[in-house]
């Protein structure tokens, strides 16, 4: 299967919804796809200042924002009481180390559905779930 162009997905995918296509959506999304590992708001910013220097962080976190509402990243968090954003949008679940914060992907099956029926029939809409499993990382481990 030939991958597609990041640029033009997220061109189709605003135009679908009747949005506008701005540089900065597109080098948002580029840019968060070139980092390829969990981010905070903060260093997109820093990592799009180059391309885009006069971009703010209100304008970082509504394009984080809308990318998630979008399906073309996850929304991780918050760890170590920041959100963290996830360019891998396929299923799977997180690890966060509760001494460095140090947030790491891992692949395992979590039947969710229980919890999402009830909380649909509490009345919740667009419910969905993840699994965040705190610990000690390796590296912090090994320090004590």
């Amino acid at each position: 299967m030939q991958k597609t162009d990041p640029d033009r997905h997220l061109t189709d995918v605003l135009h679908a919804r009747g949005q506008r296509v701005t540089p900065q959506r597109l080098v948002i999304h580029r840019t968060l796809r070139e980092l390829d590992r969990h981010v905070s708001a903060e260093e997109v910013l820093g990592a799009v200042s180059e391309r885009l220097p006069n971009v703010s962080l209100p304008t970082v976190y509504s394009t984080l924002e809308l990318l998630g509402e979008l399906g073309l990243l996850r929304r991780v968090g918050p760890a170590g009481g920041r959100m963290l954003f996830d360019p891998r949008t396929e299923e799977h679940q997180h690890l966060v180390c509760s001494v460095c914060g140090r947030v790491e992907d891992i692949d395992a099956h979590v039947d969710a559905e229980p919890a999402i029926d009830a909380a649909r029939a509490a009345g919740w809409s667009d419910a969905s779930a993840g699994v965040l499993i705190t610990g000690v990382c390796d590296r912090c481990a090994g320090r004590r």
